[in-house]
């Protein structure tokens, strides 16, 4: 990259800030007009209460604060009647800390596979021969900016020693979740992919055949976003 497209896109992206999300807080999630997750349970499967799995004090610390924090952004809400209801993962991360997921194995039995289709790999990498320059983004948990079909919602429920808790957004660890996403994104920039755009979920590839052409590229994708 010259050193002048590279001032280019500094100024581009200093006036793009709005753009960015920092939390949960900066962004209002996809309009539910465009699209909801829908888990299209199977009828004659019957709903699974997970019998509630214990966990050390460390653990459940963690439990805690994940949930506090999910509460604060408006991704969950607590309830007290529910059908269905799995039990809170806690793994360790590379980083030497934690993450906090939902076992949704039953539910996910319950449900038939979207077949959806998400592009593949090795087309991926195919179609960014030829290309000189690449500009990379991936979503701010992008998962939870698509909300839950509320009729859905009170599937996701989880228990924790604080409560019942369910999501008002997508969760990650629900079968078809990444098909909605790769749904929503060929539909977002259908303009673009496999022209100035590749997009495999929540990441997205901006290509440009010549460096000069990247900027106006970007601007084409800030634009629909």
């Amino acid at each position: 990259m010259s050193k002048s497209l590279e001032t280019l896109m500094i100024e581009f992206l200093r006036k793009s800030v709005d753009m960015f999300a920092w939390s949960p807080l900066d962004f209002r999630g996809i309009d539910p007009e465009v699209i909801v997750h829908r888990l299209n349970v199977d009828p004659m499967m019957r709903p699974v209460k997970q019998k509630k799995r214990s966990f050390g004090a460390e653990r459940n610390r963690i439990i805690k604060e994940e949930v506090s924090k999910l509460m604060e952004a408006g991704y969950v809400f607590k309830v007290r009647y529910t059908d269905w209801l799995a039990n809170i993962v806690v793994v360790p991360k590379a980083t030497s800390k934690w993450r906090m997921c939902t076992d949704f194995t039953d539910l996910n039995k319950a449900c038939p596979k979207d077949l959806y289709p998400l592009p593949r790999i090795d087309l991926l990498v195919d179609s960014t021969a030829g290309y000189e320059l690449f500009s990379m983004m991936d979503a701010y948990q992008g998962y939870h900016q698509i909300f839950m079909a509320e009729e859905d919602r009170l599937k996701t429920s989880f228990i924790t020693d604080c409560g019942i808790y369910c999501y008002n957004v997508m969760p990650f660890g629900l079968k078809n979740a990444g098909a909605t996403y790769q749904r929503l994104m060929n539909r977002m920039f259908k303009d673009q992919i496999g022209t100035t755009m590749e997009v495999y979920v929540d990441d997205m590839l901006v290509k440009s055949r010549k460096d000069e052409d990247h900027m106006k590229d970007l601007k084409q994708a800030f634009e629909v976003m």
